[in-house]
């Protein structure tokens, strides 16, 4: 399955912003999702993921109140809505595909395929 994230940009504190991934296959049905961020400097984090139906989410503590993950299998597509950015929300984002699809998990080494990341600046 190949992943392609669009929807980073430039945006001022406070401001909001929708990434987007899109796969390359409806196998991505059998997934579950998750979005990572990678800070410059800095380890990549998890910041959300949601099941292969999409009932079920997990949040990281600095996401959540502020991001909304969501999915469309039918435009096997999985969303990041950011709401409320702050400047240490500024990373390069990259969504990814659990290899257990009723999984939720916010470590990066159980997820098996990965987008190329989408760069998101916050800006004062």
């Amino acid at each position: 399955v190949q992943l392609q994230a669009c929807g980073g940009g430039l945006v001022q504190a406070g401001g909001s912003l929708r990434l987007s991934c899109t796969a390359s296959e409806r196998t991505f049905n059998n997934y579950g999702m998750g979005w990572f961020r990678q800070a410059p400097g800095k380890e990549r984090e998890f910041v959300a993921a949601i099941g292969y139906l999409g009932g079920r989410t997990l949040y990281a503590d600095s996401a959540s109140g502020r991001f909304t993950i969501s999915r469309d299998n039918r435009e096997i597509t999985v969303y990041l809505q950011m709401n409320g950015l702050k400047l240490e929300d500024t990373a390069v984002y990259y969504c990814a595909a659990d290899s257990k699809f009723q999984r939720l998990s916010r470590y990066s080494y159980e997820y098996v395929f990965w987008g190329q990341g989408t760069e998101v600046t916050v800006s004062s």
